[in-house]
């Protein structure tokens, strides 16, 4: 297998935490460095000098090659992403193109037929972005590389395609890989209401991508996985809409890893887990006014508010069939779905702040005059026509004293910052007991893996490229163990809701030791997914392209 001497990895989400490719690289990159060193380089959009925790500015790297890309034209910071492994990270203002991008998108018109006659500024701005990028892997490559040297540029999602067209018309020798994590198409038809899996084959590309308005990052998607010379997907449910939707299948499936070295170990562990639920007990009973007991069971759900992608909508459903039971186990269900806000709530930090005052004022509310359909811990723009809001009430979980279901809402990022919790995502997540992700459409599903990866059982569907991973792997291990992957199809949402509702019951009737088991086989599972055992399918990627592009150059020189 070829090994590459250097490795450029371009993406939106570099030192930009917005959705789940930033999980993949950013949790990636360990096993790159160690894999490449630093020769292994991620390439991120320039989007705020001020505020970015995450990039460590270092102007000794590459100082002769930085001040002649900025002759060139290229604006560049360089510096380390400040994570495990700390690759070295290039950012890349994209901005002084904007007066050109008229010229350079009809360039690639002519050469590709690139369509970019639609596309609206968020289409305009990441190609801006990856072209940006295109153009300083070729500085870089003709300043630094030799002829002899193999070179992967490998480029997430239609966001970063103009990098690989042109480094297709300007560097050939440079091998190009593509990923794509959701096709465009797939994502809209999903998120449309349509039947996606049992109707594929009817949907006609063109068509549906005039009608959603989406035919220019359709057409650089499609040119993306056309040009590269390796091509991947994350899952092979992805990789059916690949086939059908860009007329190509993946060279490599390239499942999505996770390393452990996020997670705390030992007392570490414990105390961070104590404190997490010393938390969400103390946001809750502020929250709604009622005494919340040490042994309540905390579930969650938590993603991009895709209110039916990502199965919100079944979640709550699924809380419905709790809500009059009665067990020695009341349940606390969270959404943690980033919506639009106002700031956060002046009054539940004060009922937070005085931990007295609060519990008489909660004695008093929960005997006489509860606090009904309070469920968010920030305050809504909109909360009238709020899908979650409005699902909530319609099915009368009310958090009322009664009702053995509580909610809470929690429409914000957890960055540490937000004013209410003020932990990071991960480590509020390490409090819950279980986590409930009953996607339609997620082509992989990083949610249920950090999940399990801090010992937490989990709830997905086979409509998930990680509940096929599970079936896949473990298809001989006990079901429910640790992961319950529930067969979901385009028309059994009541079964699903009903699986949900069984799943959480059963959990609740659990012993102590029982669950223990539960949590360590949740472990067990999630130590299959690291990325030591998951890097070789991007190498076998990489092996395809400077394979095709060694092929190419010999057959040129002949």
């Amino acid at each position: 297998m070829q090994h590459a001497d250097y490795v450029f990895e371009t993406s939106w989400e570099i030192c930009n935490k917005v959705g789940g490719i930033y999980t993949v690289l950013s949790t990636k990159a360990f096993t790159a460095v160690q894999n490449y060193g630093d020769n292994y380089f991620c390439i991120g959009p320039e989007l705020s000098k001020e505020d970015n925790s995450d990039f460590i500015e270092d102007a000794s790297l590459f100082k002769n090659w930085r001040e002649l890309a900025q002759n060139e034209g290229l604006r560049i910071r360089i510096g380390r992403w400040n994570i495990s492994g700390k690759p070295i990270v290039i950012l890349v203002d994209f901005t002084p193109f904007f007066e050109k991008k008229n010229e350079i998108l009809t360039q690639f018109w002519l050469k590709y037929k690139l369509d970019s006659i639609a596309g609206q500024w968020d289409y305009i701005e990441p190609a801006l972005f990856g072209y940006a990028a295109g153009r300083v892997i070729e500085s870089f490559y003709n300043y630094h590389c030799y002829a002899t040297d193999k070179i992967i540029a490998h480029f997430h999602e239609w966001m970063t395609g103009t990098g690989i067209l042109h480094l297709e018309g300007n560097v050939p020798q440079i091998a190009t890989v593509f990923t794509t994590h959701a096709t465009v198409l797939g994502r809209c038809i999903a998120g449309n209401q349509l039947p996606l899996y049992g109707m594929m084959e009817n949907y006609n590309p063109q068509e549906f991508a005039q009608q959603f308005n989406v035919q220019s990052k359709d057409s650089l998607e499609y040119f993306s996985a056309k040009y590269a010379d390796g091509f991947t997907t994350v899952s092979q449910i992805t990789n059916c809409e690949c086939t059908k939707f860009l007329q190509k299948p993946a060279d490599v499936i390239t499942i999505n890893g996770f390393e452990n070295n996020f997670v705390p170990q030992g007392e570490e562990y414990v105390e961070k887990r104590t404190s997490a639920r010393k938390k969400l007990i103390a946001v809750t009973q502020a929250l709604i006014g009622q005494e919340i007991a040490e042994n309540t069971l905390f579930v969650v759900n938590s993603g991009r508010y895709e209110f039916r992608n990502k199965g919100i909508d079944l979640f709550i459903n699924g809380l419905t069939i709790l809500k009059d039971q009665h067990t020695d186990r009341p349940v606390v269900a969270f959404i943690l779905v980033p919506a639009g806000t106002n700031g956060h709530r002046h009054d539940l930090m004060e009922r937070m702040k005085n931990e007295t005052a609060s519990k008489e004022e909660n004695c008093c509310s929960s005997l006489n005059s509860p606090i009904l359909y309070d469920y968010c811990t920030h305050p809504l723009h909109d909360p009238e026509h709020d899908p979650i809001v409005n699902t909530l009430k319609k099915n009368n979980l009310d958090n009322s004293p009664h009702s053995q279901v509580k909610v809470v809402f929690v429409p914000v990022y957890l960055d540490g910052k937000d004013g209410i919790f003020n932990l990071p995502y991960y480590d509020l997540l390490i409090g819950f007991d279980l986590s409930v992700f009953p996607s339609y459409y997620e082509p992989w599903g990083y949610t249920p893996l950090e999940s399990i990866a801090f010992s937490a059982p989990t709830i997905t569907t086979d409509l998930a490229g990680f509940g096929l991973w599970v079936n896949r792997v473990f298809e001989e291990e006990a079901p429910g163990c640790g992961v319950t992957v529930i067969h979901r199809t385009d028309f059994n949402y009541f079964d699903v809701v009903a699986a949900i509702g069984e799943s959480i019951k059963s959990l609740i009737n659990k012993s102590e030791e029982e669950i223990a088991e539960i949590r360590k086989h949740a472990l067990h599972i999630s130590r299959k997914a690291h990325w030591q055992f998951f890097i070789r399918n991007c190498r076998a990627a990489y092996h395809i392209a400077l394979s095709k592009k060694a092929a190419g150059i010999k057959l040129k020189n002949l």
